[in-house]
């Protein structure tokens, strides 16, 4: 018998197994790709319905970026726009008959979690030189070194464990009410997932926001704060 937690594995390119999380999220990836395209490929100064929509979710996403940060958004706005979108719509992607979501799977979280990893040391480095971000380690004292190195790892961990946490039990619940009352019955439960996997996805994206912004400003001589962001 295998565990419900064991990818599906649906073909191989040579050695390597693709599993079905591979495809969902490979598949959402494209969406994601085409979609922004298509919706940003004739911009106008003189915006219609479409293009103020999207202006205006920039925006919400700049006065989110601004307000946990306090910084400019410019720098921060692609990669923590990108992370938001598509585990939002990994999560819903429960929606679809017969598709899991890939952020019910730990490999996914865990990629998650590594490229937040690895965006705060970018972001660190980029900000601050590489002297700098080394400095944000001994922020606010040197004794803190060793904590602030496990502290690096063990925050970006927890994400991985939330996300994938309440991702999985949703499908979960849903599935267990589903086989045991009909197809009707998990209607409400399927609404309450879309708002846990909307705020899920906000969580994700906020928390990485604010680890990048404290590496950023730790990292500063004499623990000088970020630019102040005006609009």
């Amino acid at each position: 018998m295998t565990s419900p937690l064991d990818p599906v594995i649906l073909f191989h390119l040579g050695p390597v197994p693709i599993s079905e999380a591979i495809v969902t999220t490979w598949t959402i990836m494209a969406v994601l790709v085409l979609g922004g395209f298509a919706l940003t490929r004739r911009l106008d100064l003189r915006p219609g319905k479409r293009q103020a929509a999207l202006e205006m979710m920039v925006d919400l996403l700049d006065t989110q970026i601004a307000e946990t940060s306090g910084t400019r958004p410019a720098p921060y706005r692609a990669f923590i726009g990108t992370l938001f979108l598509f585990i939002l719509v990994a999560n819903w992607a429960s929606l679809v008959p017969g598709v899991e979501p890939p952020t019910a799977t730990m490999e996914t979280d865990a990629a998650l979690a590594l490229l937040v990893f690895l965006s705060v040391i970018w972001f660190g480095v980029r900000g601050n030189g590489l002297a700098g971000y080394l400095r944000s380690f001994a922020s606010p004292n040197v004794v803190m070194i060793p904590l602030n190195l496990l502290g690096s790892v063990t925050r970006v961990f927890s994400m991985f464990v939330r996300l994938f946490g309440n991702v999985m039990s949703g499908v979960f619940v849903i599935g267990i009410v589903a086989s045991l009352a009909g197809l009707l019955v998990p209607i409400p439960l399927m609404a309450l997932d879309l708002l846990t996997g909307l705020v899920q996805a906000y969580i994700f994206a906020v928390l990485a926001m604010v680890f990048i912004a404290s590496t950023v400003a730790g990292g500063r001589p004499d623990g000088a704060s970020l630019p102040e962001f005006k609009k």
